[in-house]
Order: C-alpha cells, then structure tokens, then sequence
C-alpha cells in the first residue's frame, strides 16, 4: 500500500474508463477543480445515498467550476445499471485493478464484526485547478457530506 495523500499534496494521475463508454483523467480535467469521491460498492444503501446527494448539488457543482466523479472498483457496466437505477447525474470511473485507490491511500484493512478484509475506505479529495489536494476527508460519513464539499469548493 502507498502512503496516503493529503491536502497539499500533489495529486496522483489516472486514467479510468466511466459509464456510458467514457473516460476520466486528471490531465483532461487540467484547469478545473475536482471531486473525487471514492466509494466501496454500487447499489449499497450508503453508496447509494451518497451518489444521489452528489448528484441532488450537481448543478451547484458545475456552477463552482467543479467536476464530481466517484470512483469505485465496480465494472462499468455495473456503474450503468447503478447510475440508470437511481437517475444519477455523477460521473462513476471504474478502477477494476484498484491501481487509483491505491494511488490514494484508500484500498485499506476494515474490520467488520471481527472479519478483516480489504476495501475501499469511503474518500473524498477536492483537487484544485492547480492540481493540488485543496482538502481531503477520510473515513466520510454520508449526510451533509456533499453539502460540505460544495462549500469547500465554493472556498476554492
């Protein structure tokens, strides 16, 4: 596992594929501020109410010059169904190798009623233009977490 990144920091480069058959990568989102919010799994109940709160302040994100992605080890077409299902209107990057969530420290050890097995520690990172860490929140709680990072990005 790499070291985690934090505000300050340099942000780590990807390149991922997105639902609809797209692609996400830092370096063509150059000049834009980004949210990156990592994720454990499509169509569980917090992973789903996160993603719909991102995509309720979406146009408040856009508005702040910002572009929201969440990134999961789901398929692509797993994103599709998921994003289909609940209507969302946030670009979902598939890291299928796990290669950006280690790049961002997030691929961890949890521990689950005793059981420890590896996953994704839910993230968020707000890159700044500059591509910089501008803030970065760890082991996120879902509500009020994307009112709060609108507001940070509104501070950018």
């Amino acid at each position: 596992m790499t070291d985690r990144v934090d505000t300050g920091d340099k942000a780590p480069g990807f390149s991922m594929p997105t639902d609809s058959g797209g692609t996400t990568s830092l370096d063509a989102l150059g000049g834009k501020a980004v949210v990156l919010y990592f994720y454990p799994r499509d169509d569980t109940p917090g992973c789903t109410k996160e993603a719909i709160a991102f995509t309720g302040l979406i146009g408040d994100f856009r508005a702040a010059g910002a572009e929201v992605i969440g990134v999961s080890k789901d398929t692509v077409a797993k994103h599709d169904k998921f994003k289909a299902k609940y209507e969302l209107d946030v670009v979902l990057a598939a890291d299928e190798d796990g290669s950006v969530c280690e790049a961002y420290g997030v691929w961890v050890e949890k521990n689950m009623y005793g059981k420890k097995s590896m996953g994704i520690e839910r993230s968020t990172f707000l890159i700044g233009a500059d591509g910089t860490i501008a803030r970065a929140w760890r082991k996120v709680k879902v509500p009020g977490h994307a009112e709060e990072v609108l507001e940070a990005v509104k501070a950018l």
